[in-house]
């Protein structure tokens, strides 16, 4: 081999081996950064429809309050509570006293009404003139359930009629519910004008 071939030779592995990128730390940093910043500006956008929506919903009267004697529990139910809408808006979601709010709940159904316990949340109580049907959905306010998956109570308060959603842990009782809830007296019009 010529010396002349061996430089060429060595050369040209010298032009094919390159030396690894150096990592630029300070791009890397300010791509972060600005995630998180759009991160964060998002949920504040989110939060402030939140509050929006909840000062929009200030005509909303206060909840009744639960009754201090209530007859015996014609039935109960552990689950979860998945938020109201306006009735026959499942994406009209009502975020005033705290029914935004998704939580895990006991549910009491008396003669008196149905008492929603929710730890962690406002509890509230849904006084039996007011209840005007039960039935299974399978959305409210956001969340999606198999057919028949979400106990909906439809009730009234103030000039509004309310769908609140549920999920009991046992998806059986919600057929019980719908039969008790229906089985009582309701007003046969609403506030709104619409009949039930």
């Amino acid at each position: 081999m010529t010396p002349a071939l061996f430089n060429l030779g060595v050369q040209t592995l010298a032009a094919e081996q390159k030396s690894a990128e150096v990592t630029h730390w300070g791009a890397r940093i300010a791509w972060v950064v600005g995630v998180l910043i759009f991160i964060g500006f998002v949920y504040w956008l989110m939060r402030q429809g939140w509050k929006w929506r909840g000062t929009l919903q200030s005509d909303l009267p206060e909840l009744p309050a639960v009754p201090k004697a209530t007859g015996p529990a014609t039935l109960s139910m552990s689950g979860r509570y998945h938020g109201s809408t306006t009735a026959g808006q499942w994406l009209d979601r009502i975020v005033a006293h705290g029914l935004g709010v998704r939580s895990k709940a006991e549910l009491t159904l008396t003669a008196e009404g149905v008492n929603v316990v929710r730890p962690g949340a406002n509890d509230f109580f849904i006084p039996a003139a007011a209840l005007r049907e039960a039935r299974t959905e399978k959305a409210i306010a956001g969340k999606v359930l198999p057919e028949g998956g979400l106990l909906v109570v439809t009730w009234a308060h103030g000039d509004k009629l309310i769908d609140s959603g549920f999920r009991s842990d046992r998806a059986s009782e919600h057929a019980a519910w719908i039969e008790a809830i229906n089985s009582m007296n309701h007003p046969t019009t609403t506030t709104e004008g619409a009949a039930r």
